[in-house]
Formats: C-alpha cells, sequence, structure tokens
C-alpha cells in the first residue's frame, strides 16, 4: 500500500484542457451513462425473465455404482466430494468434484427396469487447460473407453470423447 501511494504522489498533473472540451467530456460520459442506464432497464423491465445460473452440475443414475466411482476417479481423474448412504449404511450415491465442477451419480434402483438404456442423445462437455493427448493417455491407460480423439476441431482446440461404464457420453475439450 506504502509503495502505491508512493508512487501516486510522483505522477505529474494531466496536461490542462479548456473549458469547452472538458464540458463536451462531461456531456459525452453523462450521454453514455445515461444510455447504459436506459439498457439496463430494459433488461430489468423485459417482459421475459431469462434464466441466470452459476453452475450446473449433472446427474447420472447408473447401474452399478462402486463401477462408475471407479470409473470416474481412477480413470477421469474425480475425487469423491460426498457420499449419501441410505439408513443401513449402504453408499446409494456420491458427488464427485473435478476442479470447480462437479458430477453426481446415484444407484439405480431398478424401478424402472433393468433394461433402461442411459446415456442416449446427451453429451456433456466438459472444458479444461490440460493437455489432451496427455489426458487420452491416461484415460487409455486405465481401461477407459475413448470414442473418439484427441482430435483438433473445426472451430479450434482439441478434444477427446469417451463414454462411461453406462453409456453416458463425455466430451473433454481444450480451447
Amino acid at each position: 500500500m506504502a509503495a502505491r501511494k508512493a508512487r501516486r504522489g510522483t505522477r505529474s498533473a494531466p496536461p490542462a484542457r479548456s473549458p469547452k472540451k472538458k464540458t463536451s467530456t462531461l456531456r459525452r460520459k453523462a450521454s453514455s451513462r445515461t444510455s447504459a442506464r436506459a439498457r439496463q432497464a430494459e433488461r430489468r423491465h423485459s417482459k421475459r425473465e431469462t434464466l441466470r445460473l452459476r453452475s450446473i452440475e449433472p446427474s447420472f443414475t447408473v447401474s452399478d455404482l462402486e463401477r462408475s466411482l471407479r470409473f470416474y476417479s481412477d480413470v477421469l481423474g474425480f475425487v469423491v466430494s460426498e457420499r449419501f448412504n441410505d439408513a443401513a449404511g449402504v453408499l446409494r450415491g456420491v458427488r464427485l468434484k473435478a476442479g470447480v465442477c462437479q458430477l453426481g451419480l446415484s444407484q439405480d434402483d431398478w424401478a424402472k427396469g433393468r433394461d433402461r438404456q442411459r446415456g442416449v442423445a446427451v453429451r456433456i462437455w466438459c472444458t479444461t487447460a490440460q493437455d489432451i493427448d496427455a489426458l487420452a493417455a491416461k484415460v487409455a491407460a486405465g481401461g477407459g473407453r475413448i470414442t473418439q480423439g484427441p482430435t483438433d476441431e473445426p472451430w479450434g482446440g482439441r478434444s477427446l470423447s469417451v463414454d462411461d461404464p453406462d453409456g453416458f457420453h463425455l466430451t473433454i475439450y481444450r480451447a
């Protein structure tokens, strides 16, 4: 803080401006603030309220929770942040974390049948700063099923796609 204050004291004063220029600058700034306030008011009072999310946390119902937990933690590198047990102490679900992102897994109770399809027509896109090729090598070495890539995307970046044991599709992307 002291260094910052010391630097402030050494700055030279801005060049003097003519009163005419100062007035036009003030008018421009006031006009800019007014139009910004008007735009903000329009957004606040629009007829349609928009959804404003801070995060999204998908949750997958899996056929074998322990198998899926091994895949997400050992193969992909997620860590368990919470465990959910039933009254008898049996593990029924977990919340996994990777960076600031979370994913839920829960054991299927089979109420909708054991032949139910999972992961159809759903793909979860995950963005990372990690090296995609190194990540692909880790996934392959851990027994993960890479379904595409590593691939250079036509819009830029690099990705790899992997399916979890229940067929949920994940694409891991680096810009």
